[in-house]
């Protein structure tokens, strides 16, 4: 269920599901929590760079969502409705981003230039290809908090969640044509870097993920007992979108579009924790009769 797919019928499913919490049914706002959680919190994660913050960026998005459930008047998707408050509020609220890379593809270039370029060999590479693969993502997720959180966000929803511009217009309360530009925008400053400087994009390029290794695990960047990318509950977000999803142009196609999109993706969540803290913080009771 990628709510950010051309081809989902969620909203229906969505709709039956308000209509009961408005009648005080509280399994309904379980299953409502539980179809959104993912994407809201991976949304957060790729905005902000942090999993902690992530979990507190994401139930702050969602209890604004069931607190002003009583406001839905169905005049549009439930989709647009609950994305649009998760937009502004990720977009306003003041977190400061993961402190791991710069906050602009300059000081990121510095950054990754002056960390020592150690060689492994291939049978090195494959005892550590997990580092390997964390100093990747890590790498990956530096470069998007180098977007304005603008930028950040339509990226992620148009390139990596793959939603087609009237998804994306919709949920960024822009036009289609502005959508399409500033995600044109978006791609081509991730692009130059990655052109420029990642070496698994552009050949001639020196950096490789795998002579970054050594010194990320001697100065703990990267902590070999506590992967932050590489856990048993992550998937990708390849596997979770729909494959065939509409591409907003060729370009994504491209192999930086491709790593991005082979980011972690968490799908696992203790769902009992984050719903008791939703229905504790949220002041939603009277107002959905569900005391």
């Amino acid at each position: 269920m990628n709510p950010f797919s051309a081809s989902s019928d969620q909203d229906e499913t969505d709709r039956s599901l308000i209509k009961k919490i408005k009648k005080g049914d509280r399994q309904a706002l379980t299953h409502l929590i539980e179809r959104h959680q993912p994407y809201i919190y991976n949304l957060a994660w790729k905005m902000i760079g942090d999993p902690m913050q992530a979990e507190d960026l994401s139930q702050e998005a969602l209890i604004k969502i069931i607190t002003n459930l009583g406001s839905f008047k169905q005049e549009s998707s439930f989709r647009t409705w609950a994305y649009r408050i998760v937009r502004n509020h990720f977009i306003n609220d003041q977190k400061k981003s993961s402190a791991k890379f710069a906050s602009n593809f300059e000081d990121l270039g510095y950054m990754l230039d002056s960390v020592k370029s150690i060689d492994l060999t291939a049978e090195e590479q494959q005892i550590k290809a997990e580092e390997i693969r964390e100093v990747r993502l890590q790498c990956l997720s530096g470069m998007l908090l180098c977007l304005t959180k603008e930028q950040r966000m339509i990226y992620i929803i148009g390139e990596i969640f793959k939603a087609d511009h009237n998804i994306g217009s919709d949920i960024m309360g822009i036009s289609k044509a502005n959508f399409r530009m500033k995600l044109s925008k978006a791609r081509k400053d991730l692009h130059n870097f990655m052109e420029n400087k990642c070496g698994l994009v552009n050949k001639s390029n020196p950096c490789r993920c795998h002579k970054k290794v050594t010194v990320s695990l001697e100065t703990g960047l990267v902590d070999a007992k506590d992967l932050l990318f590489n856990q048993a509950d992550f998937s990708t977000f390849q596997a979770e979108i729909e494959p065939d999803a509409n591409y907003l142009t060729e370009e994504s196609e491209h192999i930086y579009a491709q790593l991005h999109q082979g980011h972690s993706f968490k799908t696992q969540f203790d769902k009992t924790d984050l719903i008791v803290n939703v229905l504790k913080k949220a002041n939603w009771k009277n107002r959905l009769n569900l005391n």
